[in-house]
């Protein structure tokens, strides 16, 4: 296995015995309701989720294009004249 599945996997089996012991209601206050009796697993679980949807969304990779040269490309006109030689500089080739 590589390191960073084990450092997971011991990240989670952590976090799981660390939710399961802290099991007990607390009183929390909300915005508008005072003393609500809530569980600190649920509590803890909701804000590691939360900051797991939000370390995904600010950590993943912005777009990218497929191909660098698609992108220069679509900077230049499409169709370009293809011959600007004088015809002196055509006699002098042939």
């Amino acid at each position: 296995m590589k390191a960073k599945t084990i450092f997971i996997v011991i990240v989670t089996v952590l976090l799981t015995i660390f939710l399961m012991d802290n099991k007990d209601a607390v009183d929390f206050n909300f915005i508008f309701v005072d003393d609500v009796p809530v569980s600190k697993l649920a509590v803890i679980g909701i804000c590691i989720l939360i900051g797991f949807v939000l370390g995904f969304l600010v950590g993943r990779p912005r777009k990218t294009y497929s191909s660098y040269n698609d992108e220069i490309e679509g900077n230049y006109p499409a169709e370009q004249p293809k011959s600007t030689l004088s015809d002196e500089d055509r006699d002098y080739i042939s």
